[in-house]
């Protein structure tokens, strides 16, 4: 399903310095997999994930996604592979203070003209445990539970694959099992979960481990089953 060949990513600083933050990547991820991307910080994890949810654009190498070579896709042709076929989250839950709970799950919505979700956002939220908080705003729950939401809106398009970038960074280590918890069971309905994490107690939970130093991947292991908690 995700498949990058060669795939590079730099940057340019100050006086033309160049900085790479993904060298040469190559790396294959099926259908159904759970992977969790680990690296210390600055270590290019994040960019990786974002060249595979199609947030970034690669320098070089090649990228398919279900068969698909996005390198060529226009920006407009790139949105769309992100809204169908990709569900985001991440660490800082990027929910909108204003809007209720529900209405944040449905707000992808408002950018799929003619797409009818297989499940309400109201289901959603019950799947995520908060079918009781619907009408509550983020600043009315607990990180966690504002994580919970941040899931079920990422479900709403039905995506074949979930990006989380550092679920549990803000969250304390109940809350924090939850949506690992949360995470497995989205795996376990068929669906692909790419986690990126610095904790080797959070990767443990994925069935593999891609490892990545200094924007390179330094190893790969299959561990068979995901961990316990």
């Amino acid at each position: 399903m995700i498949e990058l060949q060669g795939v590079s990513r730099t940057y340019r600083r100050g006086a033309g310095q160049e900085v790479f933050a993904v060298r040469e990547a190559t790396l294959s991820i099926g259908e159904g997999e759970f992977v969790a991307i680990m690296g210390p910080s600055g270590s290019g994890k994040s960019t990786l994930m974002n060249l595979i949810g199609c947030l970034d654009r690669p320098d070089g190498g090649t990228y398919r996604l279900g068969g698909v070579d996005v390198m060529g896709l226009d920006d407009a042709a790139l949105s769309r592979v992100r809204s169908e076929r990709i569900g985001f989250v991440f660490q800082q839950f990027h929910l909108l203070p204003a809007m209720t709970a529900q209405e944040n799950v449905e707000l992808p919505l408002l950018y799929r003209t003619g797409f009818d979700p297989p499940r309400s956002a109201r289901d959603l939220l019950t799947r995520v445990g908060l079918g009781d908080r619907g009408h509550h705003r983020p600043g009315e729950l607990s990180g966690g539970q504002q994580q919970r939401v941040a899931i079920a809106r990422a479900l709403i398009g039905d995506p074949r694959i979930v990006l989380a970038d550092e679920p549990t960074g803000n969250l304390d280590g109940p809350a924090g099992v939850e949506v690992l918890d949360l995470l497995a069971e989205l795996n376990g309905e068929g669906r692909t979960v790419v986690l990126v994490t610095h904790n080797p107690q959070v990767a443990a939970r994925a069935k593999r481990t891609i490892r990545i130093e200094d924007g390179r991947i330094v190893a790969d292991q299959t561990t068979g089953k995901a961990g316990a908690p």
